[in-house]
């Protein structure tokens, strides 16, 4: 059972943050975020927090064992389906395939820790803390056993937990996803930290763009990418939070553990993903036991949302089979 640490706050965010939880583990009260009082960024000037007050989620929030907390969303009846999200962390991008998936599943989507409505700890990240933080969030819930679909990032956190704590992950689809990274990875990485470190947020999400989207979307869709990106900047995690969080995942390497995974288990790509390869897909396929891949001839890395419907086929199929 989950300790009272770790249940999930029955109140709902509005438009507030709420207080660090005091020693005995309940909650304080709930005060509205200003540049010096801001619960989530810390005591200091908050560059964050007018957007915080914007973009406050209205989905409950998981208290973790050290007193950070994960905001999430649980919507849908039957078995259940992590939904996890790449390195930008934000559940969100999951948003426009729960209508769907939320008729054949319990959906369960959250904001890592250091995105989104999560609290923005600055810690040392690892994709080990990532999926710790997971596990306690499936543990709290009260689920024993969940299917675990993990995009990129989300992937890698799903490799950890089948990995380390198989009783938790049922079936593991793991989307555009990696085992270790290479020469490309790293090289790919450190180039989108220097901008981040040396250009800003602005300068990052225009260069992130160019990897995470194809250049036919792209070209048909600028302004509406320019658009995005602008609203974006205003509302990124602390640099130093994604700077941590990108040396997690270029630290990432579990591809010598991969045999040890029971979980039946599917890998997606699309063919034209520049962020993680297909060739990383088949590095996964090749290791794990009885693991089967799916290549979409187009999508990049964010395929799920640009071929959602046979994305949603694929998952829903291989979750329900037999």
């Amino acid at each position: 059972m989950p300790t009272s640490t770790s249940r999930p706050a029955t109140r709902r965010r509005r438009r507030r943050h709420w207080s660090a939880p005091s020693r005995s583990g309940r909650r304080g009260s709930p005060t509205v975020s200003t540049a010096s009082t801001c619960s989530r960024h810390g005591s200091n000037a908050c560059a964050r927090c007018a957007s915080c007050r914007r973009s406050e989620s209205p989905m409950p929030l998981f208290t973790l064992r050290d007193g950070a907390h994960l905001n999430y969303e649980k919507t849908g009846h039957g078995p259940a389906l992590f939904l996890v999200p790449g390195l930008g962390g934000d559940g969100r991008f999951w948003q426009p395939q729960l209508a769907e998936l939320a008729r054949h599943f319990t959906v369960v989507v959250h904001d890592h820790r250091g995105t989104g409505s999560s609290s923005l700890s600055r810690i040392d990240y690892s994709v080990e803390q990532m999926a710790d933080d997971a596990a306690q969030l499936i543990e709290g819930l009260g689920f024993s056993r969940v299917h675990w679909c993990g995009h990129s990032t989300g992937g890698a956190m799903g490799q950890v937990l089948a990995i380390d704590r198989p009783q938790l992950i049922d079936r593991l689809v793991l989307s555009a996803t990696w085992a270790r990274s290479d020469a490309f990875f790293r090289r790919l990485f450190e180039v989108r930290s220097g901008i981040l470190a040396t250009q800003g947020p602005a300068a990052y999400l225009k260069a992130s763009a160019l990897a995470l989207n194809t250049p036919a979307w792209v070209r048909a869709h600028d302004a509406e990418l320019a658009a995005a990106e602008a609203q974006a900047a205003t509302t990124i995690p602390v640099p130093e939070i994604v700077l941590s969080r990108i040396a997690a995942i270029c630290r990432h390497d579990r591809l010598a553990e991969l045999p040890r995974i029971r979980a039946r288990t599917l890998a997606i790509c699309a063919r034209d993903d520049m962020v993680t390869p297909p060739y990383f897909t088949d590095d996964l396929v090749a290791a794990i036991p009885g693991a089967r891949a799916l290549f979409l001839p187009d999508g990049g890395h964010l395929y799920p949302n640009m071929r959602g419907p046979e994305f949603r086929a694929a998952l829903i199929s291989f979750l329900t089979e037999s």
